[in-house]
């Protein structure tokens, strides 16, 4: 039995050691030098003041800003100690009264808006803060901030455009507006 325990603890051994530490230290040194900034949080700093990151997403609820999806993570949403979905299936009476809920609050919101409501403005993401909302759920909110900003929708849209991001690598996911740079773009064009 010794002989067949002592190999065994060697190759365990040997592996915590190369995938417990040695795999994340490289992978960690490769990331800080190709992507720093990512690797970092890719934290904003405005005046030397921390305001956020592009990769984490966070409330914002007043109408002179974009509004970001839904978030289910935490108790009050948006905790980033406490990232998850809401794991309420299709069916679930707690899911259905959540986005009906969020419905009628987007609807209250942007009284100017006509059309049907961008799913990702009902629906949380699978982590509860995604920093992104579609480029529709931007437009749907456009009319709102710049009547709260004493502007007109045509003066926002240039500003919506330069916070949209494309698909990743040309062909992945959807084109997607991030929040917080949106809503840093909207108050230095337009001092509120």
């Amino acid at each position: 039995m010794l002989q067949q325990l002592i190999p065994a603890l060697r190759i365990t051994a040997f592996l915590t050691v190369l995938t417990g530490l040695i795999y994340p230290c490289v992978i960690t040194g490769i990331c800080q030098v190709l992507f720093k900034r990512q690797a970092d949080g890719t934290v904003i700093v405005r005046n030397g003041e921390v305001i956020g990151s592009g990769l984490i997403g966070q409330n914002f609820t007043r109408p002179e800003y974009f509004h970001p999806r839904p978030s289910a993570a935490g108790n009050d949403g948006y905790d980033p100690t406490s990232s998850t979905g809401s794991n309420l299936g299709p069916t679930n009476q707690k899911l259905f009264d959540r986005v009906k809920t969020s419905a009628d609050q987007f609807r209250k919101e942007n009284p100017d808006f006509t059309g049907p409501i961008p799913s990702d403005a009902l629906t949380a993401s699978g982590s509860g803060l995604d920093p992104d909302i579609s480029v529709a759920n931007a437009n749907a909110q456009a009319a709102r901030v710049a009547k709260a900003r004493g502007k007109s929708p045509g003066d926002v849209a240039p500003l919506i455009d330069f916070a949209t991001h494309g698909r990743d690598l040309g062909f992945l996911g959807e084109p997607r507006v991030n929040v917080l740079q949106l809503n840093l773009a909207i108050d230095q064009q337009f001092k509120h």
